[in-house]
Order: C-alpha cells, then sequence, then structure tokens
C-alpha cells in the first residue's frame, strides 16, 4: 500500500509540475505546441492518480489525503520550472527525466505485484504504457 500511495504522490506533483509548466510557457509563439502537449499530458496525469486512489481503496487503504505528503512520499519529487520561460529545452528535459523516473516506478511496481495481484500488476502496465507514451512525446519535441 505505501508503494501504491508513493506513486500516488508521484502523479499528483507531476500534474502540477507539468500544468504549471503550461501556464508558464503559454503566449508565447515558439511554445504552442509544448504547452498544448504539456497540459494534455498533465490531465493523463490526474488521470493515474485516480486511477491510484480507486485500486488503493480497494485494497482497503487510504490514499494520501494532505498535499505535504506528496512532497514527503514521492519517488521521483519535484523539479520546478526554469526561471526563464523562454527555456523550453529545459522543461522538456525535466519532463523526460521525470517520466523516466515515473516509468522505474510503474516497473518495479508491475515486478511487486505479477503473479500476486493481477488488478493491481495490470494497472502498473497501464500506467507504464502511458508514461512510456509521454517520453516518446517529449523526446520527439526535443529532437
Amino acid at each position: 500500500m505505501a508503494e501504491l500511495n508513493k506513486a500516488y504522490a508521484d502523479e499528483w506533483l507531476a500534474f502540477y509540475q507539468y500544468w504549471v509548466g503550461a501556464q508558464i510557457v503559454a503566449g508565447r509563439p515558439a511554445a504552442k505546441a509544448v504547452s498544448s502537449e504539456l497540459m494534455r499530458i498533465a490531465m493523463e496525469e490526474l488521470e493515474h492518480a485516480d486511477e491510484l486512489a480507486v485500486r488503493i481503496t480497494q485494497l482497503g487503504g487510504r490514499p494520501l489525503d494532505n498535499p505535504m505528503q506528496w512532497y514527503e512520499m514521492t519517488n521521483c519529487g519535484y523539479t520546478e520550472p526554469p526561471r526563464d520561460p523562454s527555456d523550453l529545452e529545459a522543461i522538456i528535459k525535466q519532463v523526460i527525466e521525470a517520466e523516466g523516473c515515473a516509468i522505474g516506478v510503474y516497473d518495479k511496481l508491475a515486478k511487486m505485484t505479477f503473479q500476486k495481484d493481477p488488478v493491481t500488476y495490470q494497472l502498473m502496465i497501464h500506467i507504464m504504457e502511458e508514461e512510456i507514451e509521454h517520453e516518446d512525446t517529449f523526446e520527439n519535441l526535443i529532437g
């Protein structure tokens, strides 16, 4: 349960990191694609948090209910956007790094639940696949 709550914390922090990044770069002509992708993926991270909360509850647990705990429990941390909102490359690199961490977390959780908890295992695979897609999206933006 603790590991699922850590992943839950990661998703909330990822949501906020991407959402605030989208706000910071919005309105800059060269940043329209980046802002749009950040916002789209932020909403998917929020969906992941919801899916994890449902599973934690199904297993008899309680999702972290204090946002202060998110930072304390996170696997992947939180990275503030660069001070220069025009530094799109730095923002993209932050996202790629965050997605790489998330992929590692879900891979670990999938291995932990394999043949032990098929419902949680399938959820971990589902979320990991989406995190891989997010990473690919931003790697394509930078490359």
